[in-house]
């Protein structure tokens, strides 16, 4: 077996041009637009086949150093928090409850589904919370906590290799599936669309010249930094209280402080001045959504698969449809059945499947395509990163006993 590992520097810039590719891709595909495929996910993709032909065909392994993937996330979600009025937050109160409630519900029924299928397949049914919220819902970082107990409480020895399987697959199915079920439930409901260009993350397509200057994007980096800084001491502070929480969920609450009680944001003062400022703030944004999710797919070991390829392969295709079929009767009509439903019901396959940036770059993808909805982007960050990590811990906790 030949390995080669790529460095830092060349891994980011390979990662643009990924992102470069993804648009391409996009432009020129109707299929892609038509379904709102993320541009990251249509140039991740491309990685990924390359990365698996060399292993299968040459038994090499390619790997990138993207650790500069974690920072790119923080600032995506200190230029959520920093376009997050009070109103929007007050409106997305019984949203996010209800949201919240539908997501661990699904959580309970993620983790029977994977129990019984390991049962079925001989494994220790415990095991199949590997492929259920362990993995999916929580993540990788919650399946790299978890293995060792699983490992030493259970007996389970390859639980490492199912949790980071589980959570390959099913960040590949997160990407796929969000864009096409809004669409379809636009298009089956007659949903109206809001056609609003004021996004929260990114660009309109087809969107008019952008309003920004040399100030704008000071202003905006100054701002998104700032809250970065801010988002991380708030983040040790909170760690210091023996709470674990993700530092993106700092970010994300430091910037809605700012947003709304600090001069120092792009207020009504500074875009009074320079305009473009929240145009900006969405494209530095956007950009670093992008790379993230291009990074993370640059990340996945396609060769981790193989040893327990049959068994995970019947686990996520058996979540893939219960995600199907719990967004279309349940999480839809429950939201509303209007459009920030449907913008909702993209991300969730990114809750429940994926990651937080999956449910949030297949929301952008929608948005980007037919409109902002955001109500939807207050409320999806809330729940993933922070509402249903406790309450999936607590419930992997009861259920490994």
């Amino acid at each position: 077996m030949t390995t080669f590992s790529i460095q830092p520097f060349l891994s980011f810039n390979l990662a643009m041009v990924l992102l470069i590719a993804g648009k391409v891709l996009t432009l020129n595909c109707g299929f892609l637009r038509r379904y709102s495929v993320p541009e990251p996910v249509a140039g991740g993709f491309l990685c990924i086949a390359v990365t698996g032909l060399a292993w299968t065909l040459f038994d090499t392994q390619i790997t990138f150093d993207v650790a500069i993937r974690d920072f790119l996330l923080l600032v995506f979600f200190a230029g959520i928090g920093l376009k997050s009025g009070i109103r929007d937050l007050l409106a997305g109160g019984r949203p996010l409850v209800v949201l919240l409630v539908l997501a661990t519900g699904f959580i309970l029924l993620q983790n029977v589904v994977g129990m019984t299928l390991a049962g079925l397949f001989g494994m220790e049914p415990k095991a199949g919370l590997l492929v259920g919220s362990v993995s999916l819902t929580g993540g990788v970082g919650t399946a790299l906590a978890w293995a060792p107990i699983f490992v030493e409480q259970l007996g389970i020895i390859n639980a490492l290799e199912l949790g980071i399987a589980a959570n390959t697959l099913g960040l590949i199915a997160a990407c796929m599936i969000g864009g096409p079920i809004a669409a379809f439930l636009i298009r089956r409901g007659g949903v109206l669309t809001s056609g609003g260009r004021d996004l929260d993350i990114g660009a309109p397509n087809a969107a008019p010249a952008v309003r920004m200057d040399y100030f704008c994007i000071l202003w905006a980096m100054l701002a998104l930094n700032v809250t970065v800084i801010l988002g991380l001491a708030l983040h040790e502070v909170i760690s210091a209280a023996g709470v674990t929480l993700p530092a993106f969920v700092s970010c994300l609450v430091a910037g809605i402080v700012l947003r709304n009680l600090a001069p120092l944001a792009p207020g009504r003062k500074v875009r009074r001045v320079w305009p473009g400022v929240d145009d900006a703030l969405a494209l530095i944004s956007d950009l670093s959504l992008g790379l993230f999710l291009i990074m993370a797919l640059m990340g996945l070991h396609v060769w981790e698969l193989s040893s327990v390829f049959l068994f995970i392969l019947a686990a996520i295709a058996a979540q893939i449809l219960l995600t199907v079929l719990f967004i279309l009767l349940i999480v839809f009509p429950a939201m509303g059945r209007d459009y920030e439903a449907a913008v909702i019901s993209a991300g969730f396959g990114g809750i429940t499947l994926g990651s937080t940036a999956t449910a949030i770059a297949n929301m952008t993808a929608v948005a980007q395509q037919h409109g902002a909805a955001h109500r939807a982007f207050v409320i999806v960050p809330l729940v993933c990163g922070f509402f249903i990590d406790i309450v999936n811990a607590a419930i992997i906790a009861v259920l490994v006993g």
